[in-house]
């Protein structure tokens, strides 16, 4: 298996696949209609250089993921909008007004994202273990502890999330979209079929990347041994980039990698995959399909990769292959 170095997420009723530099955002309209809109991303990292260094380049590109996932998500949202529509078109400057208004709103969002983030899964899990200080002297059991407690408000936290009645549709593109990617990354030609057949499971997943931060959260928390509680929080915090950074090149070489290490250290991850991704129907796997297709070559891919080739060549060359078992199952005789 190689790495198609595609990835993506779900949005809503659709979903968003990234090929360097370009992405594709799919959703299925209400009219039943698939709207794909294929654009350029631009890193919030001028410097090319800057993505090929490792572990600083996870620190980007989690922060790229935020940011793109938030602009399509919205996107999406926009076509399910109960608002009225104004028959009246905007002049340009008003155009320009309201897409500022939308890029202050979507940044904002993001980082209002972030902080909760951090104290939820950083901050109080610090002082959730502290209840338990009195009892425990040990700085290696009360930092485990710590742990145990991210991972399960984690946990705690997708189940909740998975019963509300959108995200479980979430979850279906999700698996759908998770499912494209491994038909094409196992050789196999991708229509609805052979997507149905694949594995909603991939090692290079966004679930799986958190819980690697989980994991190397607590590694890197056994080396903060500062006396001040208030330190020992600004030092979790500051770490979160390095944490980030070690996280992306684990799951770089996951992708890319059948090693058995590699797998035993992912089956942790898969196996949360299970509450994050949801078996898709066939029109979910439609829209995941018109995706891929928008910015990425998948027959070039798997012609490189495996030596198949699907396509019109293809079809062509099976035709002439069955014209010569033909011919030679019933071979003409010499004229005289």
């Amino acid at each position: 298996m190689k790495s198609s170095n595609i990835g993506g997420q779900a949005v809503l009723e659709g979903i968003m696949m990234k090929n360097k530099d370009r992405y594709a955002v799919a959703v299925r309209k209400h009219d039943q209609e698939i709207e794909v809109d294929v654009q350029e991303y631009k890193s919030i990292v001028p410097w090319k250089a800057v993505s090929k260094i490792p572990f600083i380049r996870g620190i980007f590109s989690f922060v790229d993921s935020l940011v793109l996932g938030m602009k399509t998500l919205m996107y999406s949202a926009s076509f399910f909008e109960d608002e009225e529509v104004d028959a009246k078109e905007l002049t340009e400057e008003e155009a320009e007004k309201e897409e500022k208004k939308e890029r202050i709103l979507m940044n904002l969002t993001v980082a209002f994202s972030v902080v909760l983030a951090i104290g939820i899964f950083m901050v109080l899990p610090y002082f959730l273990s502290n209840l338990v200080r009195s009892y425990v002297a040990s700085h290696w059991v009360l930092t485990i502890v710590e742990g145990v407690i991210r991972v399960g408000i984690f946990l705690a936290y997708i189940a909740l999330i998975s019963r509300m009645k959108d995200i479980q549709r979430t979850f279906m593109y999700h698996g759908a979209e998770h499912k494209c990617i491994n038909c094409i990354e196992h050789g196999l030609e991708l229509n609805v079929e052979n997507v149905r057949k694949s594995s909603r499971q991939h090692k290079r997943c966004g679930t799986s990347f958190l819980f690697f931060v989980m994991i190397v959260s607590i590694i890197f928390s056994f080396f903060i041994t500062a006396e001040s509680q208030v330190l020992r929080v600004l030092l979790r915090i500051a770490m979160l980039p390095l944490i980030a950074g070690v996280s992306y090149e684990i799951i770089r070489l996951a992708g890319n990698s059948d090693h058995c290490l590699v797998n035993f250290l992912s089956k942790p991850g898969l196996l949360i995959q299970n509450m994050t991704t949801k078996e898709p129907d066939d029109s979910m796997i439609e829209v995941a399909i018109r995706a891929v297709e928008a910015v990425f070559d998948w027959r070039a891919y798997e012609n490189e990769t495996f030596g198949t080739q699907y396509g019109e060549d293809a079809e062509q060359r099976k035709h002439a292959e069955q014209q010569e078992n033909t011919d030679a199952a019933d071979p003409k005789e010499d004229e005289v």
